[in-house]
């Protein structure tokens, strides 16, 4: 099997995203500290239209230039941030998030395209049912992209003859969202709670009820649909029941990526190792940290160890992650704007936001903000109505305090609703392009939200909003 080039997919878009920071740093060294102007959210409301509407009405200009545009835009954010704000520090910290960010995704979609399942039984609304209960489960343990890496080529191909765009979306519904609610490995929002000072299990012991019935209820909703489903019934070829694995080796590699996440002074808390990470932590490296170094390295053993029989059948090859690692550069940097002039009026009117207004507002951000500084925006302003700031005060958050039903508000709605489009979440968009590549026709953006996400969802967010 001819594999694809490994640099593609990791030096790229790094080397764009440095030149830009690295390349800010000599002009000016101020954090800035003025807000930006509202018509710098412009950049990223053009690349959200580019997205809902290249795919669709200039399909072959958009496949070979979104990563170009997505870079442009960016580097006017850039550009304003470094010689109109004078600020490097927000850029600085927002190629950190990158790089986090894309090194965490990278060595989890390569290491899950080496498993192989092999599942000999019918496509049935039972045993799909099933299938996404079991990646809710697994998205706590190995995050949601990993669960969605792992299961997404299986999932599709026993329901070859009848799979329909449907499946795809309640995939990404609920492996690659709603089902990570459970642990800080789950969800990007969590993991920073926890750095923050949210104890680890807070979110099993405090959410597991609405874990059930956001996954409950969409699964109900998936097997109403997939018993409609008749196509492919008529097929004769007996299946062995049988449940193969090829190429188990990689989910060391799994395991070694989701260790990494801990690697942190803020959680390592004591002995030689937190010495250690406290001193690298220390040192200015911009956009270099032992983590994200760890989870490239990682990358790059997986995907020259990797079973090849296994990667040959899942027809794996790293356009899913080209796209998000490049439109992500324009996101991250675009979206900047938009963060600080919602944290400036979230922290400036914490006193007045219920929990209600915190769980939407988050909840509709978190869909088309990337839902990490989103969470941190509305935590970091729910300590201040409470007149505390992080780490996060365990008694504030104990069961029955003021703050408890405010985290609850915070971290379900950013988890939940980042299934609201294809750009609330990383794994989404991974998850329509493998779909895509293997000839399903993915509605686009607008379709996505108006015909699934809205009309499926929201009814459900509703509910949950409810029992809050």
């Amino acid at each position: 099997m001819k594999r694809p080039k490994l640099h593609k997919v990791i030096l790229t878009p790094f080397l764009i995203l440095t030149i830009i920071l690295l390349n800010s740093l000599p002009v000016f060294a101020g954090s800035g500290g003025e807000l930006p102007t509202p018509w710098m959210t412009l950049p990223f409301v053009i690349l959200l239209l580019m997205i809902a509407t290249g795919p669709l009405f200039y399909a072959h200009f958009w496949h070979h230039n979104y990563g170009k545009i997505a870079a442009l835009l960016g580097l006017i954010t850039g550009s304003y941030y470094i010689f109109v704000l004078h600020d490097t520090t927000t850029l600085i910290h927002a190629g950190e998030e990158y790089f986090s960010f894309i090194g965490l995704l990278t060595p989890l979609f390569i290491a899950s395209g080496g498993i192989l399942i092999r599942i000999h039984k019918k496509a049935t609304p039972m045993l799909n049912s099933a299938i996404l209960i079991i990646g809710a489960f697994l998205a706590n343990l190995m995050a949601t992209t990993g669960a969605s890496m792992l299961l997404i080529r299986p999932f599709m191909k026993i329901n070859k003859g009848r799979l329909k765009p449907y499946h795809i979306i309640f995939f990404i519904f609920v492996v690659s969202n709603i089902g990570g609610v459970l642990t800080p490995i789950g969800d990007p929002p969590l993991f920073l709670g926890f750095l923050k000072g949210v104890p680890f299990f807070w979110t099993l012991t405090h959410l597991w009820h609405f874990w059930i019935i956001g996954v409950g209820l969409v699964v109900v909703v998936f097997f109403i649909i997939d018993s409609r489903n008749k196509d492919g019934e008529d097929d004769s070829t007996e299946m062995s029941g049988k449940l193969e694995f090829v190429g188990l080796k990689s989910l060391i590699y799994i395991l070694a990526t989701v260790g990494c996440i801990f690697l942190d002074p803020a959680v390592i808390t004591s002995g030689p190792l937190h010495d250690i990470l406290k001193t690298i932590k220390g040192y200015t490296f911009h956009l270099f940290g032992l983590r994200e170094i760890l989870f490239f390295a990682i990358a790059f053993v997986a995907y020259k160890t990797s079973n090849k029989e296994a990667m040959k059948e899942n027809d794996f090859n790293f356009e899913p992650i080209l796209e998000v690692a490049y439109l992500f550069i324009g996101i991250f940097l675009t979206m900047q704007p938009a963060l600080s002039l919602i944290g400036n009026f979230a922290a400036t009117n914490g006193d007045k936001l219920d929990v209600n207004t915190f769980y939407w507002a988050t909840g509709a951000l978190s869909g088309v903000l990337d839902n990490a500084p989103t969470y941190l925006n509305f935590l970091s302003a729910a300590l201040g109505k409470f007149g505390v700031s992080f780490p996060v005060p365990h008694d504030l958050i104990a069961s029955g305090a003021e703050g408890f039903r405010y985290l609850e508000a915070i971290s379900v709605a950013a988890v939940f609703f980042g299934a609201m489009t294809y750009i609330g979440n990383a794994p989404n968009f991974m998850v329509k392009s493998i779909a895509e590549q293997n000839g399903v026709e993915m509605p686009a953006f607008a379709q996505y939200a108006v015909k699934y996400s809205i009309p499926i969802l929201v009814p459900i967010f509703v509910i949950v909003w409810f029992i809050l």
